[in-house]
């Protein structure tokens, strides 16, 4: 597993539940280490034991963890560089879901070792999609409805986000689009802040 999404669940878990809860997750994990290094390459069997004791520790299901941390990557002042770019796919949320399926390939132009499963979006009408999550990285269309959801925030969209079902081995989200303008999102700039 990339050292990068290791770093972002250990910041998720620091910034979300305290550094003490982080430390007991990574001393029953047993990984000799507290923290990860964002540009090292890790065993996958570290990551999936560090989700584990964090679910026994905090007694909630991975799947509400993960859609936490999407939410946490979008909507965190420490995660800002990726809410930029993910805001880069759309000046609308209808244009940001439209992006998706290279964000893959986006996320490879900024660390070309990271490999994030694809994603395919379908329009079943002008208000309603389905999102494809190919397989690769074990829940990550739990963590792809909580960057939905904060990015429908972002946006000042008003959407409905479920998991629909299971296509051979791909997890599909269904979005339904409620109201594109229902409130006033997030300031967002193309060109970013000046110091």
């Amino acid at each position: 597993m990339h050292g990068l999404i290791n770093r972002a669940v250990q910041s998720f878990v620091c910034a979300t539940y305290g550094y003490s809860c982080w430390l007991r997750v990574t001393e029953a994990a047993e990984l000799g280490f507290v923290e990860f290094e964002a540009m090292l390459v890790y065993d996958d069997d570290m990551t999936q034991r560090v989700l584990d004791y964090l679910c026994a520790d905090l007694r909630r299901p991975r799947s509400e963890i993960l859609e936490d941390l999407g939410t946490y990557l979008v909507s965190h002042p420490n995660m800002e560089g990726l809410r930029r770019l993910l805001r880069f796919g759309g000046v609308t949320y209808v244009e940001f879901l439209h992006s998706l399926d290279d964000l893959s390939d986006r996320a490879r132009l900024a660390v070309s070792d990271l490999h994030l499963p694809a994603l395919e979006l379908v329009e079943v009408s002008p208000a309603e999609y389905q999102l494809f999550c190919h397989p690769g990285l074990a829940g990550y269309s739990s963590v792809m409805v909580g960057i939905l959801r904060a990015m429908a925030d972002d946006y000042g969209a008003l959407v409905m986000l479920s998991h629909a079902d299971q296509e051979q081995e791909v997890d599909v989200i269904s979005v339904v689009l409620i109201e594109s303008a229902f409130a006033e999102g997030r300031q967002f700039e193309l060109g970013g802040r000046k110091s």
